[in-house]
């Protein structure tokens, strides 16, 4: 059996932190603690003119993946409820080979 991971884009992630709500809303974590959190690193300037923003969503030790819901046959809800899609769970051979086709802003977390 292959081991899953979150694949996170975070090139085209908005900042919209659905992903944080929905992990605490399935976890009932308290307001100071998220399974996952939106960073928002920027703005500056790179160049004259050009402004580098990122937001970054990364998993917290508080993530257990949706153990529950992922072997109840579903998803992670952060992956679920992302509106822009930039969170895909699945193996990690999987997630390898589509890490290769994106940018430099993307990254595979284990659980």
């Amino acid at each position: 059996m292959s081991k899953n991971g979150l694949l996170i884009d975070y090139q085209y992630c908005t900042g919209c932190q659905s992903c944080e709500l929905a992990c605490k809303n399935e976890h009932d974590f308290p307001l100071d603690k998220w399974g996952i959190k939106v960073v928002e690193f920027g703005p500056f300037e790179m160049e004259e003119g050009k402004l580098e923003w990122n937001y970054l969503p990364f998993p917290t030790s508080y993530c257990d993946m949706c153990e529950d819901r992922v072997n109840a046959g579903g998803i992670p809800t952060c992956a679920l409820h992302c509106l822009a899609n930039v969170i895909e769970w699945g193996p990690v051979e999987k997630l390898s080979k589509k890490l290769d086709e994106k940018g430099s802003k993307a990254a595979i977390f284990l659980p």
